[in-house]
């Protein structure tokens, strides 16, 4: 199964140096333990660019989808033998980046 582990932050690019050393560990341990998919990190909401072309007119709208205090800064995705598994690795996840981390399974 695969999960995503969303990075829930307030500032991208917030990270000290104590916990990017701390995520590049738990990132180790995600590859040797072969639980690695991908991962990465956003840059900030106001880059963001809505793109919507349900009727083929290719509207775009700068910024965010939703303005908020809280944001998604970066993610893994995840291998994991089931939820159990997966909130483990979430937990060792939110203790490395030292923020909260959103746990949801991918579909299919």
């Amino acid at each position: 199964m695969q999960f995503l582990l969303s990075v829930i932050d307030t500032a991208t690019g917030s990270a000290t140096s104590e916990e990017m050393a701390a995520i590049t560990k738990f990132n180790e341990h995600l590859r040797s333990a072969g639980h690695w998919v991908f991962a990465g990190g956003l840059s900030v909401p106001s880059a963001a660019v809505i793109i919507d072309n349900r009727e083929g007119a290719a509207v775009t709208t700068s910024g965010a989808l939703h303005d908020s205090p809280t944001y998604l800064s970066g993610f893994w995705i995840i291998d994991a033998p089931n939820a159990e598994v997966a909130a483990e690795l979430a937990a060792q996840a939110s203790q490395a980046c030292n923020r909260p981390v959103e746990l949801r399974p991918l579909l299919g």
